[in-house]
């Protein structure tokens, strides 16, 4: 398929890097930057998020927010 893309120039960078270190055409070296990074996407999988939580001495409620803000507000 052809088409016309803007490619940044960090990117052509690379894409001229791996063109001479593997005798490669433009659109060789451009598939194999794209297929190299769709792997690396799916080999990390989806990250997985935990949120850790600590106790850090609050005697107040802080679960809702406008009551705080009430509570600190009320001098």
């Amino acid at each position: 398929m052809r088409t016309t893309v803007t490619v940044d120039d960090d990117v052509m960078a690379e894409v001229d890097r791996l063109r001479h270190a593997q005798n490669l055409g433009l659109s060789e070296a451009l598939n194999h930057l794209a297929r190299a990074g769709i792997a690396a996407a799916a080999s990390s999988g989806s990250a997985s998020y935990e949120h850790r939580s600590a106790t850090i001495g609050i005697r107040v409620d802080v679960s809702n927010i406008g009551e705080v803000l009430e509570l600190l507000d009320a001098d």
